[in-house]
């Protein structure tokens, strides 16, 4: 099976040279070298980032829930930080592939395993951030359903299904072989599968748009609830939203203290960057790669006839591919910008960032200040023992 949307995929294609555009005679391996040097610098970047990032959120996440706060968004954020934290933990792998020239040397398992690890990342993220910008529109033109019950069971249920489907999606790379050996010994990682049959590829072609069609259908979501999001936010009269503020409380009084009326309208428009941080997201880590895919699957596949047989020319194969490899990157950029959708995305995982901080900040002046103290005492206490031994003894 050819594997796509993930990043074992990405790099080197079988493509068919020809003394004229639609002849085939034999293949080389087109390659995009730049990959050895970008690849390595890059997810060895993200991998530290990450890895900490993630790691912090679930700190957060578990402290929130230690408050009882956010429900079913936070049942999103903390599965989407999961499968960062998996896509964090197959990079050193794909670190050493790439940084070897392209040469595995780990066992087929493992191939298997870091790109299937890679494809359940990418389409978590893309599940869940569609889930996350659902709950907000909700949020936002539901609020005092949204302030009285957290639907946890919903947030639940919604993670569960986007798992099983998109494990499922992933179980063919999974099980099928990921590793060849070409004649000079060395080892790709789902990569090299210009020997298959047309009817084998067109399969393979169908899979790929099928999947590209279910990204189109969720960023479409997506575009839509955070348009009409941006609409309901910067068209709602301010009397109309302090009315909805003062029913929210009187719906929560019986359930926690009541707060300062300190939350004027402007509030609302704070929610915006969280609306561009989850487009943001779509539009820099994931459209570009499925914009390209599928003109770079039909380059990679070069079926010879009937339906997906076009004919390229050697340049544009080159360019797909080149661009194939810097959509990766773009898309594996998505586990460090997801925890900037989970700061945007609710104030109290603002806020607890910030209280947090801040007192990180103040124990850290405390210590100086400590510090300073014994430092000074220090210095006054050997100040004055010299005094102390010049005075004259009275016999």
């Amino acid at each position: 099976m050819f594997p796509s949307t993930t990043e074992q995929v990405a790099v080197t294609l079988a493509v068919t040279s020809a003394p004229g555009p639609s002849a085939a005679n034999g293949s080389t391996f087109l390659d995009s070298k730049f990959r050895y040097v970008l690849f390595p610098v890059v997810y060895g970047i993200i991998f530290i980032i990450g890895l900490f990032a993630n790691l912090y959120v679930l700190f957060v996440l578990r402290c929130l829930r230690a408050a009882k706060t956010m429900g079913e968004i936070r049942i999103y954020m903390v599965n989407l930080t999961v499968a960062d934290l998996l896509f964090v933990s197959a990079l050193p792998f794909w670190i050493g592939y790439y940084s070897q020239c392209g040469n595995w040397a780990y066992s087929d398992f493992m191939c298997r395993l870091t790109g299937s690890l890679f494809f359940i990342n990418t389409y978590c993220s893309i599940f869940f951030l569609g889930a996350i910008s659902i709950n907000r529109y909700w949020a936002v033109t539901r609020p005092l359903d949204a302030a009285t019950s957290d639907h946890r069971l919903r947030g639940i249920i919604v993670s569960v299904v986007i798992w099983v489907l998109t494990v499922s999606m992933a179980v063919p790379y999974l099980v099928s072989p990921g590793t060849n050996t070409a004649d000079n010994n060395i080892t790709r990682c789902f990569e090299g599968y210009q020997n298959q049959s047309d009817q084998e590829k067109q399969k393979v072609a169908i899979i790929h748009f099928a999947i590209i069609a279910v990204f189109m259908a969720i960023f479409f979501v997506v575009v839509v609830c955070n348009f009409l999001i941006a609409r309901a936010l910067l068209h709602q009269s301010p009397s109309r939203a302090e009315a909805q503020s003062a029913m929210v409380k009187s719906r929560k009084a019986h359930r926690t203290p009541s707060s300062s009326n300190k939350r004027p309208v402007g509030m609302k428009r704070r929610a915006l960057p969280m609306l561009f941080a989850v487009v943001g997201v779509f539009v820099l880590c994931f459209l570009p790669h499925h914009v390209v895919q599928g003109f770079w699957t039909l380059a990679v596949l070069q079926i010879t006839r009937g339906w997906g047989h076009v004919a390229w020319r050697q340049d544009t194969l080159q360019a797909l591919n080149d661009a194939h490899q810097i959509t990766l990157v773009l898309m594996s950029l998505n586990c460090i910008l997801d925890p900037v959708v989970y700061y945007f995305a609710t104030q109290k995982f603002r806020g607890f960032i910030a209280e947090h901080i801040k007192k990180l900040w103040k124990r850290e002046v405390c210590s100086q200040t400590l510090t300073s103290q014994i430092s000074l005492d220090s210095r006054n206490q050997s100040q004055r023992n010299p005094c102390e031994d010049q005075q004259p003894q009275i016999h």
